[in-house]
């Protein structure tokens, strides 16, 4: 299939399924974006790199490259993480 076919589908996928706001919008305007989106998504969701990379086919020096943006401003969530950890071996939970 050429890539202007494969395009006009897209676009006329876009047309169906979105409203005319979202049609006009950016959001997935390319099949790109949705690969795109999904990797975001799990990143920001706290799946580890290395398993993000796994599944995308990337280093994890290009998907941190490209997607850091995505794991920044998770401290408070990582910390309380670690807090958990920390508690669960000190109270020996973790031998």
């Amino acid at each position: 299939m050429s890539s202007s076919t494969y395009y006009r589908v897209w676009r006329d996928a876009r047309e169906y399924a979105l409203s005319p706001a979202q049609v006009a919008s950016p959001l997935a305007g390319r099949p790109y974006d949705l690969r795109h989106a999904a990797l975001s998504l799990w990143l920001s969701g706290g799946v580890p790199a290395t398993e993000v990379t796994e599944r995308a086919g990337h280093s994890v020096e290009v998907l941190l490259t490209i997607y850091a943006k995505c794991i920044d401003g998770q401290r408070e969530l990582i910390n309380a993480r670690i807090e958990g950890l920390l508690n669960l071996a000190e109270h020996g939970s973790c031998r």
